[in-house]
């Protein structure tokens, strides 16, 4: 819905729109923990240290090497939320703050409430 607001916006014209919902930036620890708190069940996790994702991305041969420093990138670092906003480019939630987005914790309730249907199988099987 950011994107529709943005595309008849003139505050928008000829700049970036970045849609970064305060309350949907959390890490992947805490949507396993929302998951487990909303369908009751325990998971067993497994935890790589941040230092082990940096020795692999060096000492793998390709691709594999790719693969560690992508996820190093994302997980340790976070480097797809966390960089600052520059003048040119505008956030979404503070450009339209009357906007009810749907959170991370309300979507995941949705599926537990609601599952997705089965994908249809195809008709030439």
């Amino acid at each position: 819905m950011f994107t529709i607001k943005a595309a008849n916006d003139p505050r928008t014209l000829n700049r970036v729109l970045i849609c970064r919902p305060p309350k949907n930036i959390i890490s992947q620890n805490e949507l396993i923990s929302l998951w487990e708190q909303k369908c009751g069940h325990t998971f067993t996790k497994t935890f790589l240290l941040e230092e082990e994702l940096v020795k692999q991305s060096k000492t793998l041969p390709l691709p594999h090497n790719i693969r560690a420093s992508i996820l190093h990138s994302i997980f340790g670092r976070g480097d797809l939320m966390k960089f600052e906003i520059g003048e040119d480019e505008l956030e979404a939630s503070q450009l339209y703050p009357d906007y009810n987005y749907t959170s991370i914790d309300q979507l995941l309730h949705i599926f537990r409430v609601h599952p997705l249907p089965p994908p249809p199988y195809a008709a030439f099987e």
